[in-house]
């Protein structure tokens, strides 16, 4: 069974203290709405901490029945015993990190175009995560965003569920799923919202769409 990846939440700390909250406040708060996954990803503090931070926000998912997916690291991923792991092209290999998690794990690489996503799917991914779909602050080498016709364009080749990231809010959500995205996934638009239930709760009803806005919209891999 594929995994539901529609509401995917990606922790970022400086976004989430600015508006006076832990990303563990965020994390109960969204995965208390209905997000599906809560992704966690720091960059800056040591293994050790990043360990502790792991175990805290994994019991939150769990509490939840939220997938719990670590960024870049298979090590922490495998520690914790999270639901999966996701990395970025420069961040490790898929094949290696099936091999340390075993096959039922969770695991997602991040594609540019369509050549990366098919070179994914081949290795083992289990999701291609879509960036940039549109201009992104939150992720500095992100790159130029490619917009929401690549969307359409990797579902067309690769039969594995896609992931847009970047740039992505309630205001162009709708046309994320409308080129076939399976799920979207947020930083900013749940990190820096003081209300996060309410807008989780806004954001699935947009969700809640999806199948029937895709449906019309791109022809899946025959």
């Amino acid at each position: 069974m594929k995994p539901d990846l529609t509401l995917y939440m990606i922790t970022d700390r400086l976004l989430s203290e600015k508006i006076g909250k832990t990303i563990f406040q965020v994390a109960e708060e969204a995965c208390a709405a209905g997000i599906n996954v809560l992704q966690y990803r720091e960059k800056e503090f040591t293994q050790e901490k990043q360990l502790a931070e792991a175990m805290e926000l994994k019991a939150i998912a769990s509490k939840y029945k939220v997938l719990f997916i670590i960024n870049d690291s298979v090590e922490i991923a495998k520690a914790v015993d999270a639901d999966g792991v996701h990395l970025g092209q420069e961040d490790g290999d898929c094949k290696k990190a099936r091999q340390v998690l075993g096959g039922n794990k969770i695991i997602g690489v991040t594609a540019h175009n369509v050549q990366e996503a098919v070179e994914a799917e081949k290795a083992g991914a289990d999701y291609i995560g879509l960036s940039p779909i549109f201009v992104t602050a939150t992720k500095n080498d992100a790159g130029e965003p490619c917009g929401v016709q690549m969307i359409t364009a990797v579902k067309r080749s690769v039969a594995i569920p896609v992931v847009a990231i970047g740039g992505i809010n309630a205001s162009n959500l709708a046309s994320v799923f409308a080129a076939g995205a399976d799920g979207a996934a947020m930083v900013s638009e749940f990190m820096k919202t003081k209300s996060v239930g309410k807008r989780v709760r806004k954001l699935k009803n947009i969700a809640g769409r999806k199948a029937l806005i895709a449906a019309v919209s791109y022809a899946p891999k025959e």
